[in-house]
């Protein structure tokens, strides 16, 4: 009796995982497409528009912590408008790579596909507890950052290309790290704030490699 409960409990929990990844991953696909749609609506901003979207998009993602207290779906919304701000945010950058160099947008976009498919499958699948590196990937990312205003100010021999490769190791930890999550969890109600993990890594993923491919002409 007691072995058949704990089957029964084992088959409900992994139903529930299989269910949270895949309303996880569907959140994360329209995410991303109202992304391509605010990208493209602002394809003729100015760059000056894109510090305004920035500000608002940084607004909203603080607001899906407070929705998802309220109502899921509020919590759904609000990740879908913070995807269409981030896209009108990088419109200026991505219509300008568009234009001087149209094969680093293709090029970003396929790498980016595979490298979270690549990490994110290796974060799910290992059971390798990598919570004890979230502390390590926070203060990497809080270097980098710093590293990066440093570029700002100071010229690097070769700065853009190891800020770009930097980053892409650490957000191959932080893709990991955000996918063991998703398999961890049994919690429906926080596929939106996964989503939203999950989508910040695509899309730091995305810059990096555009940056790199962008740094390349044809």
């Amino acid at each position: 009796m007691i072995s058949g409960d704990t089957t029964l409990q084992r088959t409900t929990s992994q139903d529930q995982a299989h269910a949270l990844f895949g309303q996880t991953m569907g959140l994360v696909a329209v995410t991303t497409g109202f992304f391509a749609l605010g990208a493209y609506l602002g394809r003729d901003m100015s760059p000056g528009w894109g510090l305004a979207w920035w500000i608002a998009s940084f607004a909203c993602l603080f607001g899906i912590n407070f929705a998802v207290r309220q109502s899921e779906h509020v919590a759904v919304g609000v990740l879908f408008g913070f995807g269409l701000l981030v896209g009108l945010a990088m419109a200026p950058t991505i219509a300008y790579y568009a234009d001087t160099n149209p094969q680093a947008v293709w090029q970003a976009g396929g790498a980016t596909a595979l490298f979270i498919a690549g990490f994110g499958a290796a974060g799910y699948a290992t059971r390798r507890d990598l919570s004890a590196f979230a502390r390590l990937f926070f203060w990497a990312l809080i270097a980098l950052i710093v590293f990066g205003i440093v570029l700002i100010f100071v010229q690097i021999p070769n700065g853009s290309l190891i800020y770009a490769i930097l980053g892409l190791v650490i957000f191959a930890g932080y893709t990991m790290f955000d996918f063991q999550r998703l398999r961890m969890s049994t919690d429906t109600g926080s596929a939106p704030l996964l989503a939203a993990s999950i989508f910040l890594d695509i899309l730091n993923v995305f810059q990096f490699f555009l940056s790199l491919f962008g740094s390349r002409r044809s």
